[in-house]
């Protein structure tokens, strides 16, 4: 199959409708999944793009304000303090994978910042205001958006912070 096929195949996303929907402009960048490798950086040799170019959407619950979100590089680990600190909470913890698709909508390795379910807080690691560019899942394994950081933040409303 050829590249220009392969794009004609797309099928557009509840993340990419929303940004349509608002005026934003992205690529859809489909890529080959490898079930036993979901992270950032199998997805960025996978792009041919730089690691730091592609970010990771990590849920985490609160113990105070329940669920938000944090937006960070494919190779970086969110500091849970910090992470608690500029979302007002004590501590926070990742949310198991199992619960991830009730409170998102979308699977371990598909899960976008745009187009939740709910409207949850979302903190983008402050690395990104030096990026032109950079990649999100866009709701399925298999399929990234590469867009302006200034566009997601716009769309999610993202806050940078100091997270990782």
């Amino acid at each position: 199959m050829t590249e220009e096929n392969l794009s004609m195949k797309i099928n557009k996303t509840n993340a990419a409708r929303l940004l349509d929907k608002a005026g934003i402009s992205y690529e859809l960048i489909p890529y080959q999944v490898d079930e036993e490798d979901l992270s950032a950086v199998h997805v960025a040799s996978v792009l041919g793009e730089d690691v730091a170019l592609v970010y990771k959407t990590i849920v985490l619950r609160g113990d105070r304000n329940g669920i938000f979100v944090c937006v960070i590089p494919g190779e970086a680990e969110v500091d849970l303090k910090k992470a608690a600190k500029v979302s007002g909470n004590k501590s926070a913890a990742t949310v198991h994978v199992k619960e991830l698709l009730g409170l998102t909508g979308y699977i371990r390795g598909g899960c976008s910042p745009v187009g939740m379910k709910k409207p949850y807080p979302v903190f983008i690691s402050s690395e990104v205001l030096s990026c032109s560019y950079i990649y999100v899942s866009a709701g399925v394994r298999g399929l990234q958006m590469k867009l302006a950081p200034s566009d997601l933040m716009k769309v999610t409303g993202a806050v940078p912070a100091e997270i990782i």
